[in-house]
């Protein structure tokens, strides 16, 4: 009998110090997972916070102040227009051409053949850069002024497109 009294006994004491783990595991966890809905609620509330931001740095009349300011970029116009004439090169010439390429893409694909707009403002017209140099335009380069997108012919100095 006492030795079924011991067994008992040393049942119920191992049952006792397994419900204290329990306990202890359950409040333990209870608290990270207290402690990841905190942070999952801040996170929410600083990712709200940076989508506001966002908007706001993206609008329109702020990024075409940051064009002008630190780009130092301007409205295109007219007169300050470089149309380039495009033309693909004739079979034979396109030989010499792809042989030394002036630039490639970077998938190795093709030469870079014209030239691509400036992002546009509002008003639909692009914004480009001041002429670096009179000589660059004058030897018939654009000097950073880009044509309407898809502009493929050309248009006289001073006139629209």
């Amino acid at each position: 009998m006492i030795r079924i009294n011991i067994v008992l006994l040393l049942a119920v004491v191992a049952s006792a110090v397994y419900v204290v783990s329990v306990q202890y595991d359950s409040r333990r966890l209870f608290t990270e997972l207290d402690k990841a809905r905190a942070e999952a609620h801040r996170l929410e509330t600083e990712y709200d916070r940076l989508q506001v931001e966002k908007r706001a740095q993206a609008t329109p009349a702020r990024v075409e102040r940051l064009a002008r300011e630190k780009l130092q970029m301007h409205q295109a116009m007219p007169a300050i227009t470089t149309y380039v004439n495009y033309t693909p090169p004739t079979v034979m010439a396109a030989k010499t051409v792809a042989a030394q390429p002036a630039f490639k893409a970077q998938d190795g694909s093709a030469p870079v053949q014209a030239p691509t707009p400036v992002a546009g403002t509002d008003a639909g017209a692009p914004l480009v850069k001041p002429a670096a140099s009179a000589a660059a335009t004058a030897s018939g380069a654009s000097a950073g002024s880009v044509g309407p997108a898809g502009s493929t012919g050309s248009a006289p100095q001073g006139g629209n497109p």
